[in-house]
């Protein structure tokens, strides 16, 4: 259970394992400076980073906190440049992820530039205030998430080798662009953007402290990597890499640098849990394929470095601790994947997997195991959901009411809001927080006006927060209680990227397109129009019939009802809005009007804790 203060690590009868000091001195070995103050602004002056705002974790942990991700927060709130090896460097604590630095013959290259251009030219400025004034002379992307490309021009305008894994580009923009709305307002929750930072607020989330709000920008790659056993040479350092889709991104990579024996791990390895389906969203990872891409990473690897570095935390020294460490990693993910599908063809569902399944004595002992961000509850979650979806098999889950109509049913069958809030005041005495938030839960979708049951859940929430052992999960609890007291409170996030617009193909921004349609709208309307892109060489014929927008590359000779001639950027721009100037046209301009009618716009504050 999360919220358990009890189920900890441990390592004899009788230890206690707050005492162990290991992953505090790993922690701080290599220490060389720290940035200060640790706060990052924009060239306008707004602060998109502030590790300073976490001093308070150098207290003793509160009662507002679990104390095992408070150790974390600790952890993970050291900042500064730190020498991984000979030639090899890290900036950890200038933002969620690491940013890695590898000297070569004449510059250095920089392995994931963080999430903002702001913070990623702080933390090379403040390698280059202690190591000299070594140009970029590489990038390496270790995987498709933002937190990995997004700082890339705070290091480099281009011009230098930019590796990345096969599908890299297709996925870094996908994410951003088809879910992109509703995974931003889910990781407002996530991340606890919207809280304060404190003993009662954000203390974490698990891989890092929290994501800056900077600048985002993506420079594509000009290497990819396309096979296990790939060897590239950047700036004279030889780099072996290891493939590994479908990990923690759909696009990921290990490589060795075989003359440094050092082993970057990206995320596929880190100081704690990972989830299989983060609560912000996403695809579900397969939990089967991590271990085994793990398995081959200790054989192709493990034998030949002397240390690990991943993409968060700190890194792992010695070749043994190398081999354990990613050994405990990779039974984590086989166990959790084959203990699940046991349960599962035995007949138990996803939450009764969740409540039934008990990890082995040995990784419930080890730290970097723990559900800090990922947790063992929702990962089994995941697994089922990938094998068998949403539904459970039970019929009576299949038509269900919505939410809202639910909750009305079974407050009325309860006897009414005041009943439902009176029987859950029963359950916070008997310190049933879980069922106490079904039933508060239920009592505010069926009136959201019912200030009583809001502010019994938002305190049930707080109190849910406060025990979580898992940075996300607790986020996720005193944000639900935070907009039931306050409403929705819109978060400051990174900034638009223009580079994400620019990175995407053609047939992502018809697919863009295609999933804005407001489809009752549009059910009456039939259009066609033929996009002649003058720059890609490429004829698309885009048709609109049933309230479905759908687009095709080199179509037939047909008529169509209008036909534009323009560049790829007009393409992008039109859409946008910015007018049809140098954009030549056969037919009626008002063809394209009906289309852009029948759009809908995104919500990026929906509700999440009301109806």
């Amino acid at each position: 259970m999360q919220s358990s203060m009890a189920n900890l690590p441990f390592r004899e009868p009788g230890d206690d394992p707050f005492q162990e000091r290991d992953d505090f001195e790993d922690a701080d070995r290599g220490f060389i400076a720290k940035l200060s103050p640790a706060v990052v602004r924009t060239a306008e002056g707004r602060v998109v980073w502030d590790n300073d705002s976490y001093a308070f974790l150098q207290e003793e942990c509160p009662r507002t906190a679990h104390p095992a991700l408070w150790r974390l927060g600790q952890l993970c709130a050291r900042q500064g440049l730190y020498e991984v090896t000979d030639g090899v460097y890290q900036v950890r604590g200038l933002d969620l992820s690491n940013m890695t630095l590898v000297e070569g013959d004449t510059g250095v290259i920089v392995i994931d530039p963080l999430i903002s251009v702001e913070c990623a030219g702080a933390a090379l400025a403040l390698y280059r205030d202690n190591r000299g004034d070594r140009p970029v002379t590489g990038v390496v992307y270790t995987h498709s998430h933002v937190d990995h490309f997004g700082g890339v021009r705070g290091v480099t305008d281009g011009g230098v080798p930019i590796l990345a894994p096969a599908g890299f580009m297709e996925h870094a923009v996908t994410e951003h662009v088809y879910a992109g709305p509703a995974i931003t307002r889910r990781a407002v929750y996530m991340y606890g953007q919207a809280l304060e930072r404190s003993p009662r607020g954000q203390i974490g989330a698990g891989l890092g402290m929290a994501t800056s709000t900077g600048t985002v920008s993506l420079i594509p790659p000009t290497v990819c990597v396309s096979r296990t056993g790939q060897e590239e040479a950047v700036d004279g350092v030889r780099i072996v890499f290891q493939l590994t889709p479908g990990t923690e991104a759909p696009a990921e990579m290990n490589f060795l640098f075989p003359d440094r024996r050092a082993l970057c791990l990206a995320e596929n390895a880190t100081r704690n849990q990972h989830t299989l389906l983060p609560l912000r969203g996403s695809a579900v990872r397969d939990a089967r394929g991590w271990a085994r891409y793990l398995t081959e990473a200790i054989t192709l690897f493990a034998g030949r470095a002397d240390v690990a570095f991943a993409s968060h935390h700190w890194p792992t020294w010695g070749t043994d601790e190398v081999v354990r460490f990613l050994s405990q990693q990779r039974d984590l993910y086989a166990y959790l994947h084959d203990q699940t599908l046991r349960l599962m063809n035995k007949g138990l569902t996803g939450p009764e997997i969740a409540e039934a399944i008990r990890m082995p004595p040995r990784l419930e002992g080890a730290w970097h195991t723990r559900g800090h961000h990922g947790s063992v509850g929702h990962n089994v979650r995941a697994i089922y959901q990938r094998y068998l979806g949403w539904f459970d098999g039970n019929p009576a889950h299949l038509w269900e009411h919505p939410p809202r109509e639910s909750a009305a049913r079974y407050v009325s069958c309860l006897g009414g809001g005041a009943a439902v809030v009176a029987l859950a005041t029963d359950y916070i005495a008997a310190d049933d927080l879980r069922f106490a938030a079904q039933l508060l839960n239920h009592a505010v979708f069926a009136d959201e006006g019912n200030k009583e049951a809001r502010d019994l859940l938002a305190e049930v929430y707080t109190r849910l927060g406060y025990g979580a052992e898992n940075g996300t999960w607790r986020n996720f609890y005193l944000t639900g209680a935070r907009e039931l007291a306050d409403g929705i409170v819109p978060a400051v996030t990174a900034t638009a990227c223009p580079d994400l617009a620019t990175a995407l193909s053609v047939d992502q921004i018809f697919d863009s397109i295609a999933i804005r349609v407001h489809g009752p709208k549009a059910w009456n309307e039939s259009l066609s129009i033929d996009w002649d892109l003058t720059d890609v060489g490429t004829r698309y014929r885009t048709t609109l019939s049933n309230g479905a927008f759908v687009h095709q590359p080199d179509p037939p000779d047909e008529p169509v009802d209008l036909t534009l001639r323009l560049t790829k950027a007009q393409l992008i721009g039109l859409l946008a809005g910015k007018g049809v100037e140098g954009v030549e046209r056969e037919g009626s301009i008002g063809v394209l009007q009906r289309l852009v009618a029948v759009l809908d716009d995104p919500r990026p504050d929906f509700p999440i804790v009301t109806p």
